[in-house]
């Protein structure tokens, strides 16, 4: 999840640039194509991402912020696999056109070829939120977290569930530490405003 949960996904795009057509359905059978040099490319996107979430934690500027979330955001899509982002790419079509039948089968086959790629979890849950599906949406944001703890859609999600679940306390220490990695979250600095009244009775 992304944002205020990322109801409409952001479209993923294959390795060489190209988006998949509506008839070009990737099989969810097919082997992951790794590039000879795909681990040193993951080593060079750790790098980049660690250093964007340093300057994000301590932008001041919202519009600057907003750049390098943007930035984090296209990060995070790149699996390194192109039958993977093919796969994303026709899970989100399915997702915003709200087919989520679809989205769910091909994400499931997403995370099975790779369950190392955290954003393939994040969709998954984000479709299984939109289907009122909190439980499952919940399982798959924990696994989120297990590979990329600053995901702060993730735990913007995470606090969202929590909200529906009646639990403020749990829901406000989700949306805080969303707002740790991600100081102007929009979604999240609202709805800390507003649990800190209920759960504490103090604004922010």
């Amino acid at each position: 999840m992304a944002g205020a949960m990322a109801l409409v996904i952001t479209m993923a795009v294959t390795d060489d640039g190209a988006r998949a057509g509506p008839g070009d359905k990737a099989r969810p059978e097919a082997q992951i194509q790794k590039t000879p040099d795909s681990e040193e490319i993951a080593e060079q996107q750790k790098e980049v991402l660690t250093s964007l979430f340093e300057r994000l934690e301590k932008e001041e500027d919202a519009d600057a912020a907003k750049t390098l979330e943007g930035a984090i955001m296209k990060l995070w899509l790149r699996s390194g696999s192109p039958t993977v982002d093919i796969l994303m790419e026709q899970a989100v079509e399915a997702a915003n056109e709200k087919e989520t039948d679809t989205a769910i089968e091909l994400l499931d086959a997403v995370v099975e070829l790779a369950p190392d790629f955290a954003e393939g979890w994040n969709k998954r849950a984000t479709v299984y939120y939109m289907r009122d599906e909190y439980t499952r949406s919940m399982i798959d944001i924990q696994r989120v977290l297990s590979l990329e703890p600053r995901h702060f859609g993730a735990l913007s999600g995470l606090g969202m569930i929590m909200r529906e679940f009646g639990e403020d306390k749990a829901a406000l220490a989700a949306f805080r530490e969303a707002l740790k990695h991600h100081p102007h979250l929009e979604g999240a600095l609202k709805a800390v405003k507003e649990l800190s009244v209920s759960v504490e009775g103090r604004g922010i």
